[in-house]
């Protein structure tokens, strides 16, 4: 095991004491790729905006606090929510001072996943951080202690063993109980939204993470060996002028199959020799659900040395074999004594320098979460899984509705709320608008697409912008493919020459069936002269693409086409798929495909999205993708992998200008080389932006854009806006006909109401709003929340929003809209090839190009 985890865990000193078994403080969810909550249909998914906080309306009296400065996994988290509700900008925007909505378009009406929760006008939510002298390191025992005192057992409140809410202030901030414990109670900071409030575990829902689920309505998928537990993410915040109850349907996925099994088939499969590693390699960072307490864990490490027969050291000082311990707390005879124990690192509540604590769990307990890699490939897992968490708009609202009701019929739910002065009010509905549709501009012709989703139909028999021809290159298939592969040729030249795309035959190569074989064989043909190398790649295996793309990306770099046998056998579909792989190839040879209107002129836009790369967990791959002509058709595209732990880019002046010698040049010197001058706008959406990141890229990420602009020219320098992208939000909007929801159209803005509010004293906020692109068939809809964090451009938010919404018709691997604007969709593509295929920064031979379509 490698990393930091491992790191930890193996320098803890393994004495008894700083091991729990299956304690349920140890739980903490970690977003990996094999742990998903499925909220809609997609996945994998997290819930985004979920993590909320608590509210006040006595604002003057709030007191500042470190965002984060608690221990607690919860608190964090809604730490990090606050610390974007501490990122003010529309003060500084004099142009949406007065008026951050839009005008243009058909008013339409929306129903709304946010219900009102009505409070008394001078209603508080107070926080308290809770010491105990002498310390406690019992969470049961100070929660007893706290809720029995006598000060305090007639208040409504809410503590997890450190932070202490209460809807009325302390007279005493410190005071004994009969045990002669003094318990200073510190009042820290009035916070201005409230936590998921608790109501549901009184509807018998489970928490995991911060959704809650049912496991008593599970919903089986016997044929992959999979469960689904139906639940809510909720979340309660402040939005323009009310305190609003958001709640939307989520699945957590579990495997029927426990960690012990999978080690067994595991061990069957590689055998004994190299069984260690690969198990580590393979378990290592999942998160597993333990159902004696429903309560997840991370795995940090495997401890082969610790069997159940083992003893180890309970709080009271007594030792008990592992066998025994779950014998007697939760009735559970183990099976396999020869089993080794997972080791999960708990996180410490307090801010204290006790030693690291350590949970041992046992495989047979222990149930996988979310789904594999190999699943997520799988189409028939997906669709299965689709099939039921897949909800239309009135399924979804059906589930709301039944929500709301089982709250309002539950006497302890109900009597949860009214304690802290609460009232659960109705669903609200909203005025949003729908913006014109777009055309499609060609190169002889100007198209109204009839759906905005696919206008593949409607440019069939058009000619593209710009197309180079392709003289010279290569295919290399094997000698199985060898009939398929002149048939989709045919097919291929075809299309071409009907959308204006030259296509001369090219030289196939034979290679035999195996990655080593196909590899040589593109080394050995191909040449400077090579204008592309298409691979008729017999399966899916990983290795066959990861090795074609690493070696024609980086050390020979010539744009490559990876396309499967099997899709090739698709003969009913083959124009189709001819049409897609010509349009591609198109693109990677400095093609442009369509184009939209764009009123602005000279306007740079500019994507970036951040992820981690997979093979080297200490990396962090940055893409950067901007325009480099006027109508917005021609891109340059760049990655860079930093070594961080956080998401935020430290390389964004040398995306834009390039490197300190000017060598090679960045964005501005490719815009100036076919311009012949600097941009006067620039615009910048950034994506792959967590939960209270939004003041450190100002402080950040924005100056180093500005000083690139700035030494970009000493005349004039260019406007600068920088809009953060969340694909992730909580907020749902459907429009109701005939008493029946269904998805708004696409180009459907809200502005209002369910954006965030401006609060001019300490907590003050941004210019934000939501746009819908997507028109789905099946499943509701999911908007993109935008928020405009700086902005010398001077644009109304109306021109913002229509120019956002015109990006969207930009992505040139699908012909119809996509959810965010193209310059992300294009970093989010490049960033995941290097970061799941490449591991290293591709050429910038191949910067004017998109590559990696």
């Amino acid at each position: 095991m490698s990393g930091r985890a491992r790191v930890r865990a193996r320098g803890i000193t393994r004495s008894p004491s700083a091991v729990e078994v299956g304690r349920p403080q140890a739980v903490q969810t970690v977003h990996t790729p094999t742990s998903v909550d499925l909220s809609d249909n997609e996945a994998p998914s997290s819930s985004g905006l979920v993590g909320t906080s608590t509210t006040s309306q006595k604002y003057e009296n709030c007191v500042s606090g470190d965002a984060g400065d608690t221990s607690m996994e919860r608190a964090v988290k809604i730490r990090q929510g606050l610390m974007d509700l501490d990122v003010y900008t529309r003060k500084k925007l004099a142009h949406v001072r007065d008026c951050k909505t839009g005008s243009s378009g058909i008013p339409v009406k929306l129903v709304t996943n946010l219900f009102s929760l009505d409070l008394p006008q001078d209603w508080n939510l107070y926080q308290y951080h809770v010491t105990y002298t002498p310390d406690l390191e019992s969470r049961r025992l100070r929660t007893a202690l706290l809720y029995n005192h006598q000060k305090l057992s007639k208040r409504a409140k809410a503590f997890d063993g450190v932070i202490l809410f209460l809807s009325q202030e302390l007279e005493e901030k410190q005071f004994d109980d009969c045990s002669k414990l003094v318990l200073p109670l510190l009042l820290t900071r009035l916070l201005l939204d409230v936590e998921e409030l608790l109501i549901l575990k009184k509807l018998s829902m489970y928490q995991i993470g911060r959704n809650f689920y049912k496991p008593s309505e599970t919903l089986e998928i016997p044929q992959h060996k999979l469960s689904l537990w139906p639940g809510f993410a909720i979340s309660v915040s402040h939005f323009e002028d009310r305190l609003l109850f958001n709640a939307d349907v989520s699945y957590k996925v579990l495997r029927n199959e426990t960690v012990l099994e999978f080690m067994t088939d595991l061990c069957h499969r590689t055998g004994t020799s190299s069984f260690t590693q690969t198990c580590e390699k393979q378990l290592l960072g999942l998160i597993v659900l333990t159902r004696y307490n429903n309560k997840t864990y991370r795995i940090d490490d495997i401890d082969w040395s610790v069997k159940p027969v083992h003893t180890f050291r309970k709080r009271d000082g007594t030792e008990i074999t592992y066998v025994d311990y779950y014998k007697q707390q939760y009735n559970i005879t183990l099976s396999d004594l020869n089993q080794p124990v997972l080791v999960s690192l708990l996180k410490s509540k307090r801010h204290d320098n006790m030693e690291a604590q350590m949970a041992h769990l046992m495989p047979e307990l222990c149930f996988l979460t979310g789904l594999s890699n190999q699943a997520t490939s799988d189409s028939q897992i997906m669709r299965a899984v689709a099939e039921e968490t897949r909800l239309s708009p009135l399924e979804r609202q059906q589930h709301l509705a039944r929500l709301a009701d089982d709250i309002q019929r539950n006497k302890d739910a109900r009597f949860e709320l009214e304690t802290w002065g609460l009232h659960l009010g109705c669903q609200m509905s909203l005025t949003g608008r729908v913006v014109p549709s777009e055309k499609i501009l060609m190169q002889d012709h100007v198209c109204q697409p009839m759906s905005a989703a696919d206008w593949s139909k409607d440019i069939r028999t058009c000619k593209i912008l710009h197309a180079q021809s392709l003289n010279k290159w290569l295919i290399i298939c094997s000698n199985k493919a060898e009939n398929v592969t002149e048939n989709f040729l045919n097919c291929l030249r075809r299309v071409g020459s009907s959308m204006g795309f030259n296509v001369d035959y090219p030289k196939i190569i034979k290679a035999q069936e195996n990655p080593a074989a196909f590899f040589n064989t593109i080394q050995k043909n191909v040449n400077p002269d090579t204008q592309l190398v298409m691979c008729i790649l017999p399966s899916n295996q990983k290795n066959y693409y990861d090795a074609i793309k690493k070696y024609l990306s980086t050390s020979c770099p010539v744009p490559s086409q990876c396309v499967l046998v099997r899709t090739l056998n698709k003969y009913g579909m083959m124009m189709s798929v001819a049409t897609k792989i010509a349009m591609q190839m198109v693109c990677k040879l400095g093609g442009e495909l369509w184009a939209v209107e764009i009123p602005l002129k000279s306007l740079m836009v500019v994507g970036i999205d951040i992820c981690k790369d997979e093979f080297s967990k200490g990396m962090m791959v940055v893409g950067f993708v901007a325009s480099i002509n006027l109508r917005i058709t021609r891109w340059f595209s760049r990655c860079i992998l930093q070594t961080t732990a956080t998401d935020v880019a430290d390389c964004l002046k040398v995306f834009m200008t390039g490197s300190k010698n000017r060598a090679m040049g960045g964005a501005l010197d490719k815009w100036y080389k076919y311009n012949h001058g600097l941009p006067a706008r620039i615009i910048v959406y950034r994506d792959g932006v967590g939960d209270g990141q939004l003041k450190t890229l100002i402080e950040y990420e924005v100056p180093q854009l500005l000083s690139s602009v700035k030494e970009a020219s000493s005349n004039t320098s260019s406007r600068l806006s920088v809009i953060v992208v969340r694909k992730k939000c909580m907020p749902r909007f459907f429009t109701e006909m005939n008493r029946m929801v269904q998805n708004p159209p696409p180009g459907t803005v809200v502005d209002s109401e369910a954006t965030r509010p401006e609060w001019q004293v300490l907590f003050e906020n941004w210019y934000d709003f939501y746009l819908i692109t997507q028109a789905a068939c099946r499943g509701t809809v999911s908007p993109i929340y935008y928020n405009v964090i700086y902005d010398d451009n001077g644009l109304k938010p109306d021109h913002m929003q229509r120019l956002t919404f015109k990006l969207c018709h930009l992505y040139y691997n699908w012909m119809g809209l996509i959810r965010v604007p193209a310059p992300c969709q294009y970093a989010h593509k490049l960033t995941s090839l290097v970061a799941q295929s490449i591991h290293k920064e591709p050429s910038l031979e191949l910067a004017n190009s998109l590559f990696y379509l």
